[in-house]
């Protein structure tokens, strides 16, 4: 009987492996932190299973990928979890035979399970209203916390680009940011007023008070003055979703979605938001149009008599 996989370690064979590959794609493609790690996570869920089962990870075939997939799939919280591994494994198996350590890619006859476009969770816009004046700010703590969630929402910064701004990327007498985002890929995106009318009280008036302030050039600092965590700040976002009595489902990128959806709301130009968001593909931009649709829809059953 084979031994539970969990009960495993992945094999340094295996490791090394796994890891001549992600230093390859982290060469060739400039890939973030995260996606670099979600990766390891998946190869490494696939590495232990082909150990639990006897299989070696460079001699298996559509078959026993197969088997994977179906295993996985009963653990995976969606068809796009399981969409996610799959184009994972191509991606390895690729690699592999390009640098011929195999003849024959098991993945390549493999269809991708149908994921459908899940549309992206937001807010309505007194929704952002009441979160973003929820922040006391007369607590310097808090008054931090109202610039970050104004920008956030002018702007439609990822989190991690957010709580890694740095000074030099802040463009105040013109009122834009420098932002460095996946790939680094550098774009410009524009405060607006109100977004930079707090960045500023914060900047003159909080962040020069913070501990070693004068050492760190991140421009949102923590209590103790070092770069936030986007967990860290994401568990403020929670906190003042909970006291402004919002009990909608939140996610990191939930004001990211709020700004472009509005936006579009608004009469806004799809590659306008594009070049915002810093998509490389528009396709991946065109979701907010069915957001849009889907709150249009909602408005006319809601007040049409006919509906």
């Amino acid at each position: 009987m084979a031994e539970n996989s969990e009960s495993l370690a992945l094999s340094v064979e295996n490791e090394q492996v796994f890891a001549r590959y992600l230093d390859s794609i982290w060469l060739e493609k400039g890939l973030s932190d995260n996606t670099l790690e979600a990766y390891r996570r998946d190869l490494k869920a696939f590495g232990l299973w082909l150990q639990s089962q006897q299989y070696a990870l460079l001699a298996v075939t559509a078959m026993e990928v197969n088997q994977f997939l179906a295993h996985y799939a009963k653990s995976a919280k969606s068809a796009r979890s399981a969409a996610r591994m799959l184009s994972c494994l191509r991606g390895f198996y690729r690699y592999q035979l390009r640098e011929a350590k195999i003849a024959i890619d098991p993945t390549a006859k493999i269809d991708s399970p149908k994921t459908g476009r899940a549309l992206p969770k937001s807010l309505s816009e007194q929704d952002v209203e009441e979160l973003l004046d929820e922040p006391d700010i007369e607590d310097p703590l808090e008054l931090r916390d109202r610039a970050m969630l104004e920008l956030l929402y002018a702007t439609g910064l990822r989190v991690t680009e957010l709580v890694t701004l740095r000074l030099e990327q802040l463009g105040l007498a013109q009122g834009v940011i420098k932002v460095i985002g996946k790939g680094n890929k550098e774009r410009l995106v524009p405060m607006g007023e109100e977004a930079l009318s707090w960045l500023q009280q914060y900047i003159h008036q909080v962040r020069p008070n913070v501990p070693n302030a004068i050492d760190c050039q991140t421009v949102f600092l923590s209590r103790r003055g070092g770069e936030m965590t986007r967990q860290a700040f994401w568990h403020r976002i929670k906190l003042y979703a909970v006291r402004a009595g919002i009990n909608k489902a939140l996610s990191p990128h939930v004001l990211r979605h709020a700004f472009a959806t509005h936006l579009i709301n608004h009469g806004a130009d799809l590659r306008v938001v594009q070049m915002l968001l810093g998509h490389s593909d528009l396709s991946t931009t065109q979701i907010y149009t069915h957001v849009a649709k889907e709150r249009l829809k909602s408005l006319h059953a809601q007040h049409h008599p006919r509906a």
